[in-house]
């Protein structure tokens, strides 16, 4: 295709899944059938029906989710490379960070697969149901956000865990703390504060055992140097190597995600349009609110698709 602008890939998170995500795309390219049937080969289990048929029961488990997540996201991806959309630099929100180092033939989908299987186990285990606790603090600036933890961390843990955009942070940890600091944030000032429904407090440091099982898990799979960029969640810096990757794919599961901060690095290196890759328009909603400068699209079925080839000058 002969568009000459810079594309950085995103690759969303858990959260964005949904019943039914590649079915359209499914049943129009062989390459995603292919992939979604070496996906069952790959877990001995059927991922593609739980994806495209659901139940919604079995899909929202974390172990279910990383590995259906990442599988769409890969086939959108492989759609995108064959109709000659290619990224320029990568990128992934938690587990999306997977994604982005599949994309650049870091880690291979039949590596990554089992990994993020397993890490959503990990994940799950770490912290016991309803211990746990992640809220979204809307309206807040940063530096009152870190403050908000800090006055309510004799509560219990509280942490900052997803930096998303300029207004909206998400914080993590034991439920009452995060109660605690939600309560603090609306006094300074905050729009409001919204509960996630999510099933274990994420990328705070209740989730370092989760890390360590990770680490034994990464030490057996072989990691490349990617071909092209990809920004880590922990540094927003590109990563270097495998022992690099392995080290800060164990440190994210446990720190917060500097999303905005990953973004603005790619914008500041020549990044022009950005593409999400896979379920929903989450990555999209950030990117306006980081910058309007930017061109954002989001693939996940034959209509998106269409937009995005057309919106970068091609045809379907």
């Amino acid at each position: 295709m002969g568009n000459q602008n810079r594309i950085g890939f995103l690759f969303p998170g858990q959260g964005a899944q949904y019943v039914g995500m590649g079915k359209e795309l499914y049943h129009s390219y062989d390459e995603v059938k292919e992939l979604f049937n070496k996906a069952d080969e790959i877990l001995g289990r059927c991922i593609s029906n739980i994806c495209l048929e659901g139940p919604e029961s079995e899909l929202i488990k974390t172990e279910n989710t990383q590995p259906a997540v990442l599988l769409f996201s890969t086939a959108v991806m492989k759609v995108l490379l064959k109709h000659g959309i290619y990224p320029e630099m990568a990128a992934g929100l938690s587990l999306g960070e997977y994604g982005a180092l599949v994309a650049a033939n870091s880690i291979s989908f039949e590596d990554a697969l089992p990994l993020v299987m397993k890490r959503g186990q990990f994940m799950q285990k770490a912290v016991p149901l309803g211990e746990g606790m992640m809220a979204a603090v809307l309206g807040l600036e940063r530096g009152k956000v870190e403050e908000c933890c800090r006055l309510a961390c004799d509560t219990g843990v509280v942490e900052p865990a997803n930096y998303n955009c300029p207004g909206q942070i998400v914080i993590s940890g034991q439920a009452a703390a995060v109660q605690k600091a939600c309560n603090i944030a609306r006094d300074m000032g905050a729009k409001r504060t919204v509960p996630l429904s999510v099933s274990a407090p994420f990328h705070c440091s209740l989730l370092k055992p989760a890390g360590e099982k990770l680490k034994i898990e990464l030490e057996s799979i072989q990691i490349k140097k990617p071909e092209i960029p990809v920004i880590s969640n922990v540094e927003a810096l590109p990563v270097k190597d495998a022992v690099h990757i392995r080290r800060l794919l164990v440190q994210q599961v446990s720190s917060p995600v500097r999303w905005e901060d990953s973004i603005r690095y790619m914008i500041g290196h020549g990044v022009e349009v950005f593409i999400e890759v896979g379920p929903g328009r989450v990555l999209n909603g950030f990117l306006k609110k980081i910058s309007k400068m930017v061109k954002g699209y989001n693939v996940e079925d034959l209509e998106t698709l269409r937009r995005t080839v057309e919106g970068l000058g091609g045809t379907l």
